[in-house]
């Protein structure tokens, strides 16, 4: 694994403390009793590094965390009966969701991450049928996928969660076109990303300066999430992650209508391929 990849893995370790400690609270948004494992001493260092260099806890891992499990369930509900999470890194959500019989969830990540993933969990048994997937994403992981056993013809919900960031704008455009080819219409896609505003704010840039030096930079952000999978044919929800954050206790600044500009912002987006469903 050459250094960006092994930094860009590493952030996994990173997410899996916060959501550790996140389930140490009071009033945790959700819990995970596989963080803890899955972070290491690696990540809990790497939580410690980032607190020390921004001077704040990264709150928006929290936040989407509990924002995509109750999407991912809402779709589960709606019929999915697969689940895709393209870059899993340190995910347990295989591990802690309540899945219904007959649901398979998908990890695609690089091997090394998934052969650190399986260490740290071994003898911990998923809640359903978890395949992983062992394989780059700048390779070719439909094929991959598609050999063990994922089928279009089977509702499907696909999560791209913290990933975005650490793309250039084609690589992000060819990752959406991908999931377009191997979804059919009604399929769910979810996925957050950062806006361009608040990538360039002054307040951010001391994370941004931390990532660099970690080196994972994150060099993508846009203020038209919606707009990357419309292109493709998706229909999209987009959500300022401060609306959940405020309601939830867990974000700072105000929450601003989405439709005035330039406010700094991370966004969560819920899609689905349109056309007519015959499943």
């Amino acid at each position: 694994m050459d250094s960006t990849k092994a930094a860009v893995a590493a952030t996994g370790l990173l997410a899996a403390a916060v959501r550790a400690e996140e389930s140490r609270r009071d009033d945790p948004l959700f819990t995970d009793p596989f963080a803890e494992r899955l972070a290491g001493d690696d990540g809990r260092r790497l939580l410690a590094d980032a607190v020390a260099a921004t001077g704040q806890s990264p709150a928006e891992i929290a936040i989407r965390t509990r924002f995509f499990d109750e999407a991912l369930l809402g779709a589960q509900a709606d019929g999915a009966s697969q689940v895709v999470i393209l870059a899993a890194g340190m995910d347990a959500r295989a591990y802690r969701l309540p899945w219904r019989p007959g649901a398979t969830v998908y990890e695609v990540d690089q091997p090394e991450v998934i052969a650190t993933k399986d260490r740290r969990l071994a003898g911990a048994p998923a809640r359903c049928r978890r395949v992983p997937v062992g394989i780059d994403l700048a390779d070719d992981w439909p094929k991959a996928l598609l050999g063990q056993g994922f089928t279009s013809s089977a509702k499907t919900a696909w999560l791209v969660e913290g990933l975005l960031q650490y793309l250039d704008a084609p690589a992000v455009d060819t990752l959406f076109a991908r999931v377009d080819t191997l979804s059919a219409p009604g399929d769910v896609l979810l996925y957050n990303v950062i806006g361009r505003a608040l990538l360039e704010a002054p307040f951010l840039q001391s994370t941004r300066q931390f990532m660099r030096r970690l080196g994972a930079p994150w060099t993508f952000g846009t203020d038209a999430p919606a707009a990357l999978v419309e292109r493709h044919g998706w229909s999209a929800v987009v959500t300022d992650v401060a609306e959940p954050g405020t309601r939830w206790h867990r974000w700072e600044h105000p929450v601003v209508p989405l439709d005035v500009p330039g406010v700094p912002r991370g966004y969560f987006v819920i899609a689905v391929k349109e056309g007519l469903n015959t499943a």
